[in-house]
């Protein structure tokens, strides 16, 4: 049964109810409406039958008010192919294509072609119970955190690989490395590759209580001048940013990856590294890029990006 016939039996139920017991009044107060609207219901049930009695008729659709055919097909390729919700749709498409569209635009697009709602695995909200925090400074702390791969090569051998993720808390600028083992000295020569690749100087590095963060990782972070402090066991939220990003990862680039060889995956989360930096709109910045945010907090002169 449609919404529209349960409107109407809803209101028949009323009108036959008055008929039956002749008392307006009672009726209104058992069914938790005024006189008024009970008025209104019957000289249009009166007048013009059942139909009058459906909620928001609905109306002849201007095709001239609909969003052309070559933006809905963008807005249709980004959420298949990126999952993208519609304001981020809507920063792609103005940054990259110049096509101004509000995301109710986009959600009635994605509503029309029965794509308003993501796939049950792909949906990343979750309630929050706990404050969110941001530092306004770069490098005042920076998260790190390793996100394990597995690729499937194709003579069907498993292949285990694990990515060093670094991203500062305040710009979400990020820096990537992947590495055929999960050990300390590796998380010491990814540590020493953010201290050269990030334009600003760190001050604290959190991660949280894995092996490959222990004592020899945590002096080396001494040894150079920064802070290196744990997160309570149990807790990834408090390293939350770096958590959502390998998310991020997940949806945008290793799902449309296809592993060949560790050269060019290399080559390829490079080109990923770089595209987060600079060109993808950011949906805690109102779809600015992490570095259009690094330049706005240390100033107008142009950021280095030599490593």
């Amino acid at each position: 049964m449609t919404q529209a016939q349960r409107d109407v039996n809803r209101k028949l139920r009323i009108l036959n109810y008055v008929k039956e017991n002749g008392n307006v009044a009672k009726a209104c107060r058992h069914f938790g409406i005024s006189r008024e609207i009970f008025y209104r219901w019957k000289r249009a049930y009166e007048s013009l039958g059942e139909e009058a009695l459906i909620n928001n008729k609905p109306c002849p659709q201007n095709i001239k008010l609909r969003t052309p055919k070559e933006i809905e097909d963008k807005v249709i390729y980004l959420r298949k192919t990126y999952h993208l919700g519609p304001a981020r749709i809507t920063w792609f498409l103005k940054r990259y294509h110049g096509i101004t569209i509000s995301p109710s635009g986009v959600y009635w697009v994605l509503k029309r072609n029965a794509m308003s709602r993501l796939p049950r695995n792909t949906k990343l909200r979750t309630v929050q119970t706990h404050q969110r925090y941001e530092k306004q400074v770069p490098g005042h702390h920076i998260q790190m955190d390793v996100k394990f791969l597995f690729f499937t090569a194709k003579d069907g051998k498993k292949i285990r690989r694990f990515q060093y993720t670094a991203i500062d808390d305040a710009t979400r600028v990020r820096a990537l490395m992947i590495y055929r083992r999960h050990t300390q000295q590796n998380a010491i020569s990814f540590i020493d590759h953010v201290i050269s690749k990030f334009p600003f100087r760190i001050n604290t590095v959190r991660t949280d209580n894995g092996h490959e963060f222990q004592a020899l990782f945590h002096w080396h972070c001494h040894d150079r001048g920064i802070h290196h402090v744990y997160i309570k066991p149990r807790t990834p939220r408090l390293n939350g940013k770096v958590e959502r990003s390998h998310g991020t990862d997940d949806l945008e680039f290793y799902q449309l990856l296809d592993y060949t060889d560790d050269v060019d995956l290399n080559e390829k989360l490079k080109e990923w590294e770089d595209y987060y930096n600079f060109d993808r709109p950011h949906g805690a910045f109102n779809g600015k890029t992490p570095y259009e945010v690094l330049r706005e907090r240390m100033g107008t002169q142009p950021v280095s990006t030599v490593v």
